[in-house]
This record gives C-alpha cells, structure tokens and sequence, in this order.
C-alpha cells in the first residue's frame, strides 16, 4: 500500500476529523471538494468515512518530519 499522511479535515462548528490517507486519497477528496456540495466516501486504515463536502472548512496536511536543533547534511 501507498505511504499514507495524517489528514485532518474541519467542519462547520469546530469539528476536526484526522485519518490517513494516501495521496491518490487526498487528491480524490480535494478534487470532490472543487466539485462542490454532496458527499464523498473515503476508506483508509482508520475506517470508512462519509465526508459532508458543503461542511468542509480546511482540509491539513501534516508536514515534513519533525526534527530538534540542527540537522546535519
């Protein structure tokens, strides 16, 4: 399986929902999401999930690794 980034996604009202996805997943979602209203289903390791587009507010995408101090190169 595809390397998978933690995503969040946040609603109307303040509600965050965080899975992972891959990236052809998350190009699927943002693409819906471009798309307009209605629903999107989306599966990963964490489970099924229905997405209400019309409701989506963000859409995070973790970062690079994390790393302390100077990194040598």
């Amino acid at each position: 399986m595809a390397e998978a980034k933690r995503v969040e996604i946040g609603f109307e009202g303040g509600q965050v929902t965080a899975v992972r996805l891959t990236q052809k997943q998350l190009d699927g979602l943002r693409k819906a999401r471009d798309g307009g209203d209605g629903w999107h289903d989306l599966s990963s390791d964490d489970g099924d999930l229905a997405v209400d587009l019309g409701r989506v507010t963000f859409v995070k995408v973790e970062g690079g690794p994390h790393t302390i101090g100077f990194s040598g190169g």
